[in-house]
């Protein structure tokens, strides 16, 4: 037997952010906590949602201090907030980061302890408070899913999956992602696309999942170089939504591999983002996947991207597919090594030794030990 756990409702399209106010009342809430990054941006998204639910009768307490790579002291700050206040739903708006700090915030809401304490999966015993998620970013997959990341004090990346962290309501408007830069729009694409791929040749993939990642890599292929070049192209917007909301569905289920195992210690020692990470990883780790195994996996994955042809063999199908995604990062003008991002060679082995205590790996469809893990990161350097 499977399960297959997604958000009980989503909402898809452009304006459905004005539709929070109904679904707040549903839960009966009188306040809401409403986290977003730090910084204008964070604070203008934060009042544009409480606008909206100020009009169902939902106050709201604004709570802007979330930074990229979000931590335990933000998680611990937006808590305490959230009691203080005596809130009784959360509203994240954002990317990734602010939807893994609600996570966090929402979960010792209810369950109290540490984060530390639920690293791992299935650790929570008790729902989250009602929780909506608006995504202001067409990649993370974060208002889909039951994951959520949070940096502990020494950059260490804890990874909590549990059933209860999926939100209540996931909000994906490409209106609310008309403003994001070129480098973004590219950076959080390309993390829809790992989501897809990994999910894609995931040992725990199945029709459903198949079906939803297959298709979200042939919408990012397609929409994603189109997004980056005109930000106002909402129909390009849209798709991008779409993208990002069937990538999150089908890794929530599918589990990932391990261009994830190999993003989250980087990512958290050096500081750096996300999606970033995984687009400069993606290349080089489907290549090592890349074996007579998984032939038909990368060939259907060609297909998607546009480039593979059914009369062609499955391995010169899988060949193209791998160039096609190192030219899709060259394409969108993304750096082309680790080492532009400031990467010191000598943390790869630290690196390396890291990603080998990431679970989130497991479901990658080969094997690997810490001198494949490190070669790869050379090869990404």
């Amino acid at each position: 037997m499977s399960s297959y756990v997604i958000p009980p409702v989503n909402l898809i399209g452009r304006g459905c952010v004005k539709s929070i106010g109904r679904e707040a009342a549903k839960f009966q809430a009188r306040r809401a906590l409403v986290i977003a990054s730090f910084g204008a941006v964070g604070e203008a998204q934060a009042a544009l949602v409480a606008s909206i639910l100020k009009d169902s009768g939902v106050e709201t307490v604004p709570f802007c201090r979330v930074m990229p790579n979000p931590t335990v002291a933000v998680v611990d700050e937006g808590l305490a907030l959230y009691r203080s206040s005596g809130c009784d739903l959360l509203v994240a708006v954002g990317g990734g980061s602010a939807m893994d700090a609600a996570k966090g915030i929402g979960l010792l809401a209810s369950n109290g302890g540490r984060i530390a304490d639920y690293e791992g999966e299935d650790k929570a015993g008790k729902a989250l408070p009602p929780f909506i998620a608006i995504a202001t970013t067409a990649g993370t997959g974060s208002e889909v899913t039951q994951f959520a990341v949070i940096s502990d004090e020494e950059h260490n990346k804890l990874t909590l999956v549990d059933r209860y962290l999926a939100p209540n309501v996931s909000v994906n408007d490409p209106e609310m992602m008309a403003s994001m830069p070129p480098a973004l729009t590219a950076a959080t694409g390309m993390d829809a696309l790992t989501h897809a791929v990994e999910a894609y040749v995931s040992r725990n993939s199945g029709p459903v999942t198949d079906a939803q990642a297959w298709k979200a890599i042939q919408l990012v292929a397609k929409n994603l170089p189109l997004a980056v070049r005109d930000g106002t192209d909402m129909n390009a917007r849209e798709n991008m939504c779409c993208a990002s909301f069937l990538a999150g569905a089908a890794f929530n289920n599918a589990g990932l591999g391990l261009v994830h195992a190999m993003s989250h210690p980087l990512g958290g020692h050096c500081n750096l983002p996300h999606g970033l990470c995984n687009a400069l990883l993606l290349p080089v780790v489907c290549r090592f996947n890349t074996t007579l195994e998984t032939l038909g996996r990368f060939s259907d994955i060609a297909v998607a991207l546009g480039v593979g042809r059914s009369w062609r063999a499955e391995r010169d199908n899988a060949e193209v597919g791998l160039e096609a995604l190192f030219s899709l990062n060259r394409s969108l003008g993304l750096p082309k090594g680790l080492r532009e991002l400031g990467v010191r060679k000598e943390d790869l082995p630290l690196l390396a030794e890291r990603t080998m205590e990431e679970a989130i790996g497991r479901p990658n469809p080969r094997k690997y030990d810490k001198r494949d893990v490190l070669r790869l990161y050379e090869e990404a350097y």
